[in-house]
């Protein structure tokens, strides 16, 4: 007949030596513990790690332990989800045996494929990045390419546009043409427009300079009366 409590305390002895740093006891009947377990450290030396709480059934372990998480850190919850299945898989295919150090081991070595998927998805994330950029860039330089359709929607749309506009110039001269007078109506509007020329001379003959320094030396000029070309009065002999 199995000693179920002397495997139990055994194995409890062996977890207790093993893990050390990272193994707490929460009761002894039933015997309840856990186990923080934790990855290798990445590229970057970041972690994750899982605390996992074990409870032994009382015919352990012919039977399978309870476990749960009680702390998953930084791990997602896909991540966590894994790690049961994980456990319930390696429970079922190690029962008749001790198997604690069996399961935290195969955590232990999921938790180390975790970390390099994080890795990976930080790579392929900072690719998609820089491919979005890189065709973000290529649209803001080159453009939307013309295709037919795209095509013949701008011309129909740039020639309505012109229409447009051809049609409002056409009406701005047609109102233009109607508002100009024309001579006749101009001088029936402004009645002063026919003396407007005669007060503009009139104006003009009122502010005539005259230099009189021009005719100062009139008075030494001698003048024969018998001088043939002498015309006082500018007149021209027969």
């Amino acid at each position: 007949m199995t000693d179920y409590g002397e495997e139990q305390r055994n194995e409890l002895e062996a977890l207790e030596s093993i893990y050390a740093d990272s193994f707490t006891v929460f009761s002894t009947s039933p015997a309840s513990f856990s186990i923080t377990v934790t990855s290798e450290a990445g590229d970057d030396e970041e972690i994750v790690e899982v605390t996992l709480k074990f409870t032994y059934a009382k015919s352990y372990p012919d039977e399978a332990p309870r476990y749960e998480i009680v702390s998953q850190g930084n791990l997602e919850d896909g991540d966590a989800s894994d790690i049961l299945t994980l456990l319930k898989q390696q429970a079922e295919e190690n029962l008749g045996m001790v198997m604690i150090f069996t399961l935290v081991s195969a955590v232990q070595e999921k938790l180390n494929e975790i970390i390099d998927q994080v890795k990976t998805r930080r790579d392929e994330e900072k690719v998609k990045e820089e491919k979005e950029a890189e065709e973000a860039e290529k649209v803001l330089f080159h453009g939307t390419p013309v295709t037919i359709e795209s095509f013949l929607s701008w011309k129909a749309q740039f020639d309505a546009e012109l229409a447009e506009m051809r049609r409002k110039r056409q009406k701005e001269e047609e109102q233009s043409g109607k508002d100009k007078l024309t001579g006749k109506q101009l001088f029936e509007t402004d009645h002063n427009l026919d003396t407007s020329d005669i007060q503009f001379l009139e104006e003009a003959g009122n502010s005539v300079e005259v230099d009189e320094s021009l005719f100062q030396d009139m008075d030494d000029l001698e003048l024969d009366d018998d001088d043939p070309d002498y015309n006082p009065v500018g007149l021209e002999s027969d």
